[in-house]
């Protein structure tokens, strides 16, 4: 195999890093009516608003890698729970904050309904499971606080149950913190208005049908119940070891900056040094001879 010219490498570096781009584009995209608004009414200051939240989101997640080192280096744990109303934006914050971080050390524990097995188990022992050693993240996109929330107002669970959540939660999380567990609880808040316009943007979107769940569309109907609901939890749940953090979310580029941001500040980390990386020379084989792959071994080049 050839060693590539220099120029031609360069240029094979300058297109990995336009694909690594073109992947953030891909995400920012997938809204489709930023397209739409693109080609109808992209003011200066709209396309210098984008420019600023990716210039931003870029520097943050630079950031992000950082944390990440310093929490392997010196054998934190950290559990980041994200709660919040369907369609509130948890999702897309969380796939900012992993998007690049190494999967090993960063996490995400998104726990469908228990199983009939779980639902006899102690509550929050489904959860245990997913909790970090040491050196790791974990985001929990929902948590147990399902039980304050869904399960609440839906009915999933008795009165007793509910009451013994909110006597039993301080308790285990003050017990995760003193373990060592840094625990980190945000709450995104958006409003009735904004909650039901991206309701309709994903029925009338193919490619985000799938994000509604019939749960999805009854909890529409109950958004005072949701509210109560979180209210209490809020009350009743909000303790010093483990405060809860409202993130104003109607703006979902804001929102995610805003978290970020915040969850960086909630950390003492700094730059670990490393020591530079230098590519090994390729050993090469007198007597190796590549074999040949057959032909139709091969996916058919359509693009």
């Amino acid at each position: 195999m050839a060693i590539p010219h220099e120029d031609d490498l360069v240029r094979r570096i300058r297109l990995d890093l336009l694909d690594s781009f073109d992947e953030e584009l891909e995400m920012e995209v997938e809204d489709r009516a930023f397209m739409a608004e693109t080609a109808t009414n992209g003011t200066d200051e709209s396309r210098a608003a984008r420019t600023h939240y990716f210039r931003e989101l870029f520097r943050l997640q630079g950031e992000l890698v950082k944390l990440q080192d310093w929490v392997v280096a010196t054998g934190h744990k950290v559990v980041v729970l994200f709660e919040g109303r369907d369609a509130a934006g948890k999702g897309g914050a969380i796939k900012r904050i992993t998007q690049r971080l190494n999967p090993r050390v960063c996490r995400v524990a998104a726990l469908p309904a228990p199983n009939d097995r779980e639902r006899t188990q102690w509550y929050f022992q489904r959860y245990v499971s997913h909790l970090p050693a040491a050196g790791e993240i974990v985001l929990f996109d929902r948590s147990w606080y399902n039980r304050a929330g869904v399960e609440r107002v839906m009915g999933f669970c008795s009165d007793e149950q509910y009451e013994e959540f909110f006597r039993t939660v301080p308790e285990f999380e003050k017990m995760l913190c003193r373990s060592g567990i840094q625990l980190i609880k945000y709450w995104f808040s958006i409003s009735d208005e904004e909650q039901h316009s991206r309701f309709l943007g994903r029925i009338y979107d193919p490619l985000k049908q799938w994000k509604l769940s019939p749960m999805d569309l009854e909890s529409r109907k109950r958004w005072e119940d949701y509210t109560v609901a979180k209210e209490v939890m809020l009350e009743r749940t909000h303790i010093a070891e483990a405060p809860w953090w409202i993130v104003q979310a109607v703006d979902k580029k804001k929102a995610r900056l805003n978290c970020i941001h915040h969850l960086l500040d909630q950390m003492p980390y700094q730059e670990i040094p490393h020591e530079p990386i230098i590519l090994p020379e390729r050993v090469r084989r007198e007597d190796y001879v590549r074999q040949q792959v057959p032909g139709e071994m091969f996916v058919p080049e359509i693009y």
